[in-house]
């Protein structure tokens, strides 16, 4: 894309200063001469920037946009011709001028406002247009580097809620191909990992996921320039950044994360049911014991600090919701409803805590 707008760019640069020269050479006096030259090159230079300054004024519209006000005007058009067709009979030649001016300057405003407002009910068939409700309109999500790192993407991918909508900037690829090559290891290997990611979710026959090339060369940080492009194609973001986890929106773009996600879609641990839950650590609180569920929902337990390492059964108080996630806290059982009784070995203690520790960093 960046290749076609820049022939574009070229091609009618060349243009202007081809028609600039030559308006400056015929119409000026003295012919071709160095100064009829020098004009006409700069006029072409003037024309030339002010038309590709009108390309950045033009970002924000889109082709439907475009078709919606080409519509509005001929529609415009043709009621402001039946207007004067109508009233040629009645009008003089002196007052025809200003009289068809005010006629089509008010049909075409007529017709611009009256598109704007009906275009999400019209249905037409015409090539490169569609207008369509607005509320049926379902809007596509673009991928961030982060969300490549990790693998539940494929998962929510192959789920079908994503069928037709996910879309990969192409200079995010180029930057993975980049720290693919890079001597540090670690950004090495991630670099290589999201690459598997992108080839997975390429062979998923219902995804049609789908590259897009537009660039912003004149902006360094990738965050910004992710946004800018969400905002340029109006798209919903996905990323598993968690300092965005508080964040739903930004700059007008929606976005979706993958902790959210996977968070609303835990089971809802209900207040009064009982839950079977290995007591790993000590929590806080004096008589605190801290277990985790398989999904990983920290679950503390009133009085379960005794019960170190043995698997009990406990009481759900109350459920938390936190931005990282549901905090569950219980009450532990009598004695009588204990399940296991093993204590675990000195070396097996410290294998656990450092997998822990790792587990929350």
């Amino acid at each position: 894309m960046n290749i076609s707008l820049s022939f574009i760019r070229l091609f009618f640069t060349t243009l202007c200063l081809i028609f600039s020269l030559n308006f400056a050479v015929h119409y000026f006096e003295g012919g071709w001469n160095l100064i009829n030259s020098a004009v006409g090159l700069l006029g072409g230079v003037i024309l030339s920037t002010l038309l590709m300054g009108s390309d950045f004024l033009l970002k924000r519209f889109n082709l439907r946009s475009f078709n919606m006000v080409t519509l509005g005007l001929f529609f415009g058009y043709l009621m402001g011709e039946g207007i004067l067709f109508m009233l040629q009979a009645i009008i003089n030649q002196e007052a025809s001028m200003p009289l068809r001016f005010f006629v089509y300057l008010i049909c075409t405003y007529v017709s611009l406002v009256l598109t704007a407002r009906s275009a999400e009910e019209m249905h037409l068939s015409i090539p490169f247009v569609e207008f369509k409700q607005t509320s049926y309109k379902k809007k596509d999500i673009l991928a961030d580097l982060s969300i490549l790192t990790d693998p539940r993407i494929i998962d929510l991918a192959s789920s079908g809620l994503l069928d037709y909508r996910l879309i990969i900037p192409r200079f995010a690829l180029k930057e993975l191909y980049l720290q693919a090559e890079s001597s540090d290891e670690g950004l090495k290997f991630k670099a290589k990992r999201c690459l598997e990611v992108v080839k997975k979710l390429e062979s998923l026959p219902s995804l049609d996921l789908r590259y897009v090339e537009t660039d912003f060369p004149e902006i360094k940080d990738p965050m910004m320039k992710l946004t800018r492009l969400a905002r340029f194609m109006d798209t919903h973001l996905i990323t598993s950044d968690m300092n965005r986890i508080q964040q739903s929106s930004i700059e007008g773009v929606r976005i979706i994360n993958i902790h959210m996600l996977s968070n609303a879609l835990k089971p809802i641990t209900q207040a009064g049911e009982s839950i079977h839950i290995e007591i790993q650590r000590y929590g806080k609180e004096a008589g605190q014991g801290v277990g985790y569920l398989d999904d990983g929902t920290m679950v503390v337990v009133n009085g379960g600090a005794e019960f170190f390492r043995q698997t009990i059964k406990a009481y759900v108080l109350s459920v938390k919701h936190t931005p990282s996630g549901r905090m569950i806290f219980c009450n532990a059982a009598k004695e009588g409803n204990l399940l296991t009784d093993q204590i675990y070995s000195t070396a097996e203690l410290d294998a656990d805590e450092k997998s822990l520790m790792t587990l929350e960093s």
